[in-house]
């Protein structure tokens, strides 16, 4: 099964992320302090506190995401509610860092990002809704385990003795070639015994 193996590299990438994302911002923190930066007039102390509590933020976001998918592998389902909407959440995330890291970092961050991603988008498809593909068992009726064979079609009338088959005057497939006449609707015999 390949879904477990997408959702525990999802879940180790993620967790990864979040660590140097915040060990990245809580640097960037120290170094605006032990500098005396000032940018536009703004406190040093102020941009200092905030982009150590941005990375504080920004982990917990990409570690709670790591949860999430650490959650899908272990239970192999898709997840759902909350969890959904954090992963959902987290692709966007990373679509947008990659088109600005594009442009402000270079080609390998945007490559990181889309590689993130698409881990993220193949988590979330390789799990669908409906909890996977029927069990395909021989015999037996329609959606309780049947095989392809057994299924009825769509639109389908059921086969039975008394069911009557109709046709309609429309053209259908092959129409094209001459044909015997059909009558507009066939009925099975009644049994004429008391």
């Amino acid at each position: 099964m390949v879904r477990r193996p997408v959702a525990g590299v999802v879940a180790v990438v993620l967790l990864a992320e979040a660590v140097l994302i915040a060990a990245l911002n809580w640097f960037l923190g120290v170094v605006v302090d032990r500098q005396d930066m000032s940018l536009a007039g703004l406190d040093p102390d102020v941009m200092s506190m905030s982009s150590k509590i941005g990375g504080v933020v920004f982990g917990l976001y990409f570690a709670l995401c790591a949860l999430v998918a650490a959650l899908v592998a272990v239970r192999d389902r898709a997840p759902a509610g909350l969890g959904r909407v954090l992963l959902i959440s987290a692709a966007v995330v990373h679509g947008l860092l990659g088109a600005f890291a594009w442009g402000l970092v270079g080609w390998t961050a945007f490559l990181f990002m889309v590689v993130v991603l698409a881990l993220i988008v193949l988590l979330l498809m390789t799990y669908d809704r409906a909890g996977g593909p029927e069990e395909a068992a021989p015999g037996g009726t329609p959606g309780e385990g049947a095989g392809p064979a057994a299924r009825a079609e769509p639109g389908a009338a059921p086969a039975g003795a008394g069911a009557p088959v109709s046709r309609t005057d429309e053209p259908q497939d092959g129409d094209d070639e001459p044909q015997d006449t059909v009558p507009a609707r066939i009925t099975a015999p009644v049994p004429t015994t008391p």
